[in-house]
């Protein structure tokens, strides 16, 4: 597990798009995995630029996204369908039929799900997966309790997870309780997991994740086990780690 702490947000961000811009320079056919939310925004936006400004090319890669809300089309403003057209694949030249999203409005989830984890295997696995964490351990919307041997499949939302999303919706418009995700066990398969988080509401999920027993009641524990997990936090959300000398672990930076 390589740990490395920055001063901020920002560059969390770029060295994010270092690891990014590096695996696809290696690897142009990169099966990348993609996530959502607050915490990866800066580093798409610098993947932009290394696009148009660097001429890094997304043609070749595929992507694989770890979850969908069920019930939301993809047209939807807070799809995750629409959100990673509108922050990332607009701006690059991503071959869309190479882009994988889970599908919100299936008509038959169990099956969708069976599929999307028959693409991913058909597609060699995910070289790199992108990860957030939930202030409550979640990944992806794996929530507490689930297992850490889980599959892609629907879960139901704690109460707590559907009082933060809330905040993205318009007032008095039904926020989703379900949604379709990737499992544990399906991001544990990546080749390698970049994990994103900064600020103090992080600090103890944080301190939980490295540091403390592997369970699935804090399913980002799992990261523990990773054959190559690479943790990327500012000062604050590493504020609560008890040990300052993990394997290539830098002090923030002044």
């Amino acid at each position: 597990m390589l740990v490395e702490v920055f001063a901020d947000h920002e560059s969390i961000s770029d060295r994010a798009a270092e690891v990014v811009t590096e695996q696809l320079r290696r690897k142009p056919d990169s099966v990348l995995g993609f996530a959502t939310g607050s915490t990866p925004l800066g580093l798409y936006k610098r993947l932009i630029r290394n696009h148009e400004e660097r001429g890094l090319d997304f043609s070749k890669m595929t992507t694989f996204n770890l979850d969908e809300y069920v019930g939301l089309p993809p047209t939807h403003p807070q799809s995750y369908h629409h959100f990673m057209w509108e922050n990332l694949f607009n701006h690059i030249n991503v071959n869309e039929s190479r882009v994988y999203i889970p599908h919100g409005m299936s008509d038959d989830v169990d099956s969708f799900c069976a599929w999307y984890e028959k693409q991913i295997e058909d597609a060699g696995g995910i070289d790199l997966q992108i990860l957030g964490i939930g202030a409550n351990g979640h990944l992806a919307f794996n929530e507490p309790g689930s297992s850490l041997g889980s599959r892609t499949r629907i879960k139901t939302l704690t109460e707590k997870t559907v009082r933060d999303n809330a905040r993205f919706f318009e007032e008095g418009e039904a926020v989703p309780h379900q949604a379709i995700t990737m499992g544990v066990g399906t991001i544990m398969d990546a080749e390698t997991v970049l994990l994103l988080a900064s600020g103090e509401r992080k600090a103890q999920a944080i301190r939980d994740a490295l540091e403390g027993p592997v369970t699935g009641m804090c399913p980002a524990t799992v990261v523990q086990m990773h054959r190559f997990a690479h943790i990327l936090l500012d000062g604050e959300a590493a504020s609560k780690l008890e040990y300052r000398h993990h394997g290539g672990i830098a002090e923030p930076k002044p």
